[in-house]
């Protein structure tokens, strides 16, 4: 079942998960890593920190098509997928 706006916002602010960020290395190949992350409750935008070495940092500077997958892992297994974020 697909989740409108609103309980896509509700699913990032309830509990603590850990998301997925998917970012696109030099070569094209995916490179996934976990985040931990916060819901801004102004914008609803999704702020996590990294280091700007990190491969991540690089890429997402370089290529800022990303994906973010968080997902519940208890029973019912909820996820909501983020994607085109960085306009």
């Amino acid at each position: 079942m697909k989740m409108n706006s609103d309980e896509i916002h509700h699913f990032l602010r309830h509990g603590t998960f850990t998301g997925k960020i998917a970012t696109v290395r030099t070569d094209g190949r995916p490179h996934l890593a976990p985040v931990w992350f916060v819901l801004d409750e102004n914008n609803k935008d999704i702020i996590f920190t990294t280091w700007y070495t990190s491969q991540k940092a690089k890429n997402i500077l370089r290529d800022p098509r990303v994906s973010v997958s968080v997902d519940d892992q208890s029973p019912l297994y909820s996820f909501v997928i983020l994607e085109d974020m960085l306009k």
